[in-house]
């Protein structure tokens, strides 16, 4: 077993985690209007939503894997070039985060919960995602790539829950920093560029 891939994989998924996207805005956003217990209601539903793709790519693409050297070579180059066009669309993206809490409804702990579930279930973009980015972090010979792709679905959840919850409770004062500091922004968003091209390298160059 291979722990510096899975160190690796910690420590990148966190990056990912931290960039400005939408889960984390609405986290953001939820718990800026309604408060903490709301926002952490946000992210109980989207990393239970992670399970569902986890599930769909760890079966998929480990039949893939156990067919064809080939074929495991060509979602290795189609994660790569997906994780490329990423990086591009970041850069072609404004550094800007808009936190705007206007018109932002309050809802219930359980509603809120189900909404962030639906979100990430039904977001096709989540499974593409996952399905470039964890077969280049395969981290044992010896258990089976079902086993591999589930540990690193639940390293997922784990990371993106520990920092999604930090940005639920610390909304206010996160949002407030986020508002007043321009370069942040360009930070985030030039972090975003180097972890999506880093990563589609090593997926390029990961062995099976």
């Amino acid at each position: 077993m291979n722990y510096e891939i899975l160190y690796t994989f910690v420590v990148t998924t966190s990056l990912l985690a931290l960039s400005p996207g939408p889960d984390n805005i609405f986290v953001l956003t939820q718990g800026m209007v309604n408060g903490k217990k709301f926002g952490l209601s946000v992210v109980v539903g989207l990393t239970v939503g992670c399970l569902v793709h986890t599930t769909l790519v760890a079966f998929g693409v480990s039949a893939i894997i156990k067919q064809s050297d080939i074929l495991f070579f060509v979602i290795k180059l189609f994660g790569a070039l997906y994780l490329f066009f990423l990086a591009y669309k970041v850069y072609k993206s404004s550094a800007s985060i808009d936190l705007s809490a206007d018109n932002v409804p309050q809802k219930s702990l359980w509603s809120l919960c189900k909404q962030g579930f639906i979100m990430n279930v039904l977001n096709p973009k989540v499974s593409i995602f996952f399905l470039a980015f964890f077969p280049g972090f395969l981290f044992s010979k010896t258990l089976s790539s079902v086993v591999q792709f589930y540990v690193l679905g639940f390293l997922f959840m784990a990371v993106s829950f520990v920092v999604f919850g930090m940005i639920a409770v610390l909304a206010g004062s996160i949002s407030e920093y986020l508002k007043t500091n321009d370069k942040i922004g360009v930070v985030l968003k030039w972090t975003q560029i180097i972890v999506f091209i880093g990563i589609g390298v090593f997926i390029l160059f990961s062995e099976k």
